[in-house]
């Protein structure tokens, strides 16, 4: 008796050889893939630190606040950790061979790690300073990770020119969140940082990305944050004095550079026209 399925032209050998041919190009990882997805583990452990030392001791009523202290360091050095991965695993694409999935890991990465580890810091913030203030931090989480996922998508379909970003990278987005945080400043200060942010994430002001001196420079700030968060979580001498002027700095950074890129839009367009003029004049 002829199998009905032989006698309709299936193959089995043949079947899973064209499996065979077409799984490796969707499964091969590259090795900037394998650093995207440090990324992304970097981004659950950071909440899982916030979930486990930070939300979960508060819920219980546990005194324990130098626990608290150490996850929250433990939790922005991961961030750290991942922003570390997602500036190498570019730099090593560019260099060597990237799979056609790289594209789209390093956006789910980037999502879990700048956009619902801070996001999530952001609200365990406002649970852990006062209940009155849980629902507008949440407000505040939600308004953070809507800004990262409007971001990312529209990285994948504007192309803008070479050696620019255009609204500010979610990595430097989230950290500044982050340093918002813990600056402790009063809350309603805090909240309208952390919304000034989140717009500039989804803005069209112009950020250089880091390539060459500057990401050494990208580099050289995330190790010294990681150094200043250590001090502060084992309780250093000075220790919460270096954290403040860190988070000082790191917003300094976010504002000054909105301000150099719209000054030089403004000089550009003044440039323009003065040529636009020049041209018009016998």
């Amino acid at each position: 008796m002829i199998d009905p399925e032989t006698q309709a032209g299936w193959v089995p050998e043949a079947d899973a050889a064209d499996d065979e041919e077409e799984m490796p190009l969707s499964l091969r990882l590259s090795i900037a893939d394998t650093l995207t997805l440090g990324n992304a583990t970097c981004g659950f452990m950071a909440v899982y630190f916030t979930t486990t030392g930070i939300l979960i001791p508060h819920l219980t009523g546990s005194q324990e606040s130098g626990m608290a202290r150490h996850s929250a360091a433990t939790a922005v050095i991961l961030m750290l950790c991942a922003a570390v991965f997602d500036l190498f695993d570019g730099l090593v694409a560019r260099k060597l061979r990237s799979s056609p999935m790289g594209a789209e890991l390093d956006n789910l990465s980037d999502l879990i790690s700048f956009g619902l580890a801070p996001a999530y810091f952001v609200l365990v913030y406002g649970m852990v300073a006062d209940d009155a203030h849980q629902r507008v931090a949440a407000l505040g989480a939600i308004v953070v990770l809507l800004a990262v996922v409007l971001r990312l998508a529209r990285f994948s379909c504007v192309t803008m020119k070479d050696g620019m970003f255009q609204g500010m990278p979610s990595p430097f987005g989230a950290l500044t969140v982050v340093s918002i945080v813990l600056l402790e400043l009063p809350f309603v200060a805090t909240l309208l940082a952390i919304v000034g942010t989140a717009w500039l994430m989804v803005s069209r002001v112009e950020y250089p990305k880091p390539r060459g001196r500057l990401a050494g420079a990208v580099l050289g700030w995330i190790v010294l944050s990681m150094g200043l968060l250590a001090a502060w979580a084992f309780d250093a001498p000075g220790g919460q004095l270096l954290l403040q002027t860190g988070c000082a700095l790191q917003l300094v950074m976010g504002a000054v550079i909105p301000l150099f890129a719209t000054a030089r839009r403004v000089n550009n367009f003044r440039d323009n026209r003065r040529e636009a003029r020049a041209a018009q004049l016998p």
